[in-house]
């Protein structure tokens, strides 16, 4: 198993990865949308994306971050938006992993942490994401839409 940052040419197996994400998230599947904002994510420098491959050099999991900032830390911050492993992967470590990778990026560049939400019925990001040091924070998180 190998973790190391997609590029564009990795996107056709990046995007299978993200459209089964966005499906199990009840979204429907859009693979070419689904490139498109991939693409100019990566092209634009506006994420990261970590990709786990396996031995057979196929891409099972992936994790994307987009950079932010604190103002009152008055330091870069990272939100982990994405972290999908394939079903036939999970169990392996692979998102521990991903979440390792994520962790020397934020490292590496002084940041002040890593941001992520999850579903409250998210039964296994909720016990994964304190099993590798995350903190469950009071806070309530708002959206508004630009419908």
């Amino acid at each position: 198993m190998r973790i190391f940052q997609a590029t564009s040419q990795h996107i056709d197996q990046v995007v299978e990865l993200f459209d089964a994400y966005r499906v199990w998230y009840r979204k429907p599947s859009d693979k070419a949308a689904a490139k498109a904002f991939l693409l100019e994510r990566i092209y634009a420098k506006e994420s990261v994306i970590f990709v786990c491959e396996n031995d057979a050099k196929q891409l099972v999991g992936f994790t994307q971050l987009y950079p932010t900032f604190s103002s009152t830390r008055m330091q870069r911050s990272w939100l982990l938006n994405d972290l999908f492993v394939h079903s036939d992967h999970r169990g392996k470590g692979i998102s521990k992993a991903l979440i390792e990778k994520a962790k020397d990026l934020a490292r590496s560049n002084n940041a002040s942490g890593i941001l992520l939400e999850t579903e409250k019925n998210n039964d296994i990001g909720n016990q994964l994401y304190p099993s590798v040091g995350f903190e469950l924070e009071g806070n309530n998180f708002y959206f508004w839409a630009n419908l």
